[in-house]
C-alpha cells in the first residue's frame, strides 16, 4: 500500500480509503490509486485485519467449477471440502458457466481475498493473464482441462479414449449409424470426445456422416427437440454417444418422448442421477471423479506447503459400465 501511495501521489490513508470504497474519496484520487495498483499489480489483502498469521497464509482455498449445480461439479466440491477440512481449511467455490470474462473476474476475487491456492476448471483458452499472480506467490492447479499458454499441475480424465470405448462398445453390437451428442465444440473436453467418436468410426472404416452429429445446442429443451427430429427422421441413427451428462438427459427424454427407448442404443459420458434405475438402464463411461479431487487436491496442498518442483500432470482413466441402454442391438 505505501508503493501506491508513492506512485500514485496520495497518503497511505487515501489507499486505504480508495480500497474500502468510502465514498468521500476525489474520484480523480480513486483513479490514480487504481492506475498506480494495476501498475504494480497490487490487490488488497482483506483478510489482514484478522488473520495475521506467521506463515502469511489465510488457510482457504478458491475452488471455480463449471456449474456447482452439475452433479460432476458437486461431487468436485464435496471432495475438496472434506480433503481442506482435514488440514484446517475452508473451500471457497463459485461456478463460471463457460464464460471467460467472469473467470478472470472470480479469479481477481480470491485473490484479493488472499486464498492459499487456487483449482480451476477453465473456460478461458489462454491462461497467461495468471502468470503475474503465480510469481507473487498464489499457488494454482487445473482440474477436467489443461490450461493453456500457462504451465501449471493439471488432473484430467481419458475422454478421448472412453469415449472411443463407447463407440467401439455399439459398435460390437451392430452398429454402424451411430449418432454424436456433444457439448458446445470449443470446449477442450467436447473436442476430446468428439476426437474419440470419430476415432471410433475412423477404425471401424465407417465415413463420418454430419448429419449425425449434434453440437453445442442453444437450451436443453432446443437439443430435446433436435434429437427427436433426428431420431425420427429418414436416416435416423440406431444409437446415439452422447457426451456429457446433461446431454444424455436430453437423449433420454427425445427417446421417451418418441418411444423409441428399446429400440435406439445409447451410452452417455458421466454419471447422471437414477441411471441405473430408468428401464432401460444407461450404459455410461463414467469418469472417477474423487480420484479426480482428491489428486488435483493432494497436488495443490504440496504447492502450498512449499514443493516447488516440476508440473505435473495426471490422468485418472475412465471406465465403461454396462446396463442396458448401450447393449440394445439395431432394430431398423
Amino acid at each position: 500500500m505505501r508503493e501506491v501511495a508513492a506512485l500514485s501521489g496520495t497518503s497511505l490513508k487515501t489507499v486505504s480509503r480508495v480500497f474500502n470504497e468510502v465514498s468521500t474519496v476525489d474520484p480523480e484520487l480513486v483513479v490514480r490509486v487504481k492506475k498506480a495498483a494495476a501498475k504494480l499489480h497490487y490487490t488488497p489483502n482483506m483478510t489482514a485485519g484478522s488473520l495475521r498469521r506467521i506463515d502469511g497464509r489465510t488457510r482457504t482455498i478458491g475452488l471455480l467449477l463449471e456449474d456447482i449445480s452439475n452433479p460432476f461439479s458437486s461431487v468436485l466440491h464435496r471432495v475438496f471440502e472434506n480433503y481442506a477440512r482435514e488440514l484446517g481449511f475452508i473451500v471457497f467455490v463459485a461456478s463460471l458457466d463457460e464464460e471467460a470474462d467472469r473467470e478472470k473476474e472470480l479469479v481477481s476475487l480470491f485473490i484479493s481475498r488472499r486464498v492459499d491456492g487456487l483449482i480451476i476448471a477453465p473456460s478461458t483458452s489462454d491462461h497467461s493473464y495468471l502468470k503475474p499472480e503465480v510469481k507473487a506467490g498464489i499457488k494454482v492447479g487445473f482440474i477436467d482441462r489443461p490450461p493453456i499458454n500457462f504451465a501449471a499441475d493439471s488432473v484430467l480424465s481419458t475422454n478421448k479414449e472412453g469415449s472411443k470405448d463407447a463407440v467401439d462398445h455399439l459398435l460390437s453390437f451392430g452398429h454402424k449409424r451411430i449418432a454424436y451428442i456433444g457439448d458446445q465444440p470449443d470446449i477442450y473436453t467436447a473436442q476430446q470426445r468428439y476426437s474419440g467418436y470419430k476415432s471410433a468410426l475412423q477404425s471401424a472404416k465407417i465415413p463420418l456422416n454430419q448429419s449425425m452429429v449434434i453440437q453445442g445446442p442453444r437450451s436443453h429443451e432446443d437439443l430435446i427437440d433436435q434429437i427427436k427430429k433426428l431420431v425420427t427422421s429418414s436416416n435416423a441413427p440406431t444409437a446415439i454417444f452422447a457426451s456429457q451428462n446433461l446431454v444424455t438427459v436430453a437423449a433420454i427424454r427425445a427417446l421417451r418422448d418418441a418411444r423409441l427407448e428399446k429400440k435406439v442404443a445409447l451410452i452417455g459420458f458421466d454419471e447422471i442421477p437414477v441411471g441405473d434405475l430408468l428401464d432401460p438402464a444407461i450404459t455410461l463411461v463414467t469418469q472417477d471423479i474423487r480420484a479426480m479431487g482428491e489428486k488435483s487436491a493432494e497436488l495443490l496442498f504440496s504447492r502450498i506447503n512449499g514443493y516447488d518442483g516440476k508440473v505435473r500432470q495426471e490422468i485418472i482413466p475412465t471406465t465403461l459400465t454396462a446396463r442396458g441402454s448401450g447393449e440394445i442391438r439395431p432394430k431398423f
